[in-house]
């Protein structure tokens, strides 16, 4: 019993030295010099620099563009449903109801982002200009959507026919027949492993 213990602990210890070896094998981090600088920070990305109103006029010049987005895809919707092509209907359907989604948001966060600059508070209008920024690019993102929705098979006129052609070569029946002396192989006979 105690070479038992002996060996347990010779091999603790083994291990306790290639363990603590291992930690202090560790290279020092190099001391910053004395008359060094600080690093200097990362660069934060640049903020546009508009005031308050800057962006309240441009938010609101937004807006006609997102209309005249919507009004392109009503137009591609009307189209679709004079041809019938329910697919493209249902597909520019739903582009036109989420682009209309946006241009409402649009238009009460424009009218939020009026009374945020008329309480001359920056914070709530930068907040709201960059809303309004990110329903415009949603609303740029459906209009190439919309552009890629795609109707029924234009090919497909009509019944389908199917026309069969049989090789005259092929011989009528079932002419096969086993050849008399075939191979037949006898299955392993089952035995237990155990006696």
């Amino acid at each position: 019993m105690p070479a038992k213990l002996e060996i347990r602990a010779l091999i603790g210890s083994v291990a306790f030295v290639a363990l603590a070896g291992v930690a202090t094998a560790q290279p020092a981090a190099p001391a910053p010099a004395p008359d060094a600088a600080p690093a200097p920070a990362p660069a934060a990305p640049a903020e546009p620099a508009l005031t308050p109103s800057q962006m309240l006029a441009e938010a609101k010049g937004y807006l006609p563009g997102m209309d005249r987005a919507a009004a392109t895809v009503r137009r591609q919707l009307a189209d679709a449903r004079e041809k019938r092509d329910v697919v493209r209907v249902l597909c520019l359907n739903d582009k036109l109801n989420q682009i209309d989604l946006a241009i409402r948001t649009a238009t009460d966060r424009v009218e939020t982002l009026a009374a945020a600059v008329a309480q001359n508070d920056p914070i709530r209008s930068k907040h709201e200009f960059t809303v309004v920024q990110v329903l415009r690019d949603r609303v740029t993102a459906l209009i190439g959507e919309a552009n890629q929705c795609i109707g029924e098979e234009t090919g497909f006129m009509g019944e389908s026919k199917i026309i069969v052609d049989i090789d005259p070569n092929i011989p009528d029946g079932d002419d096969f027949t086993f050849p008399a002396d075939a191979f037949i192989s006898e299955p392993p006979v089952l035995t237990s492993p155990v006696r």
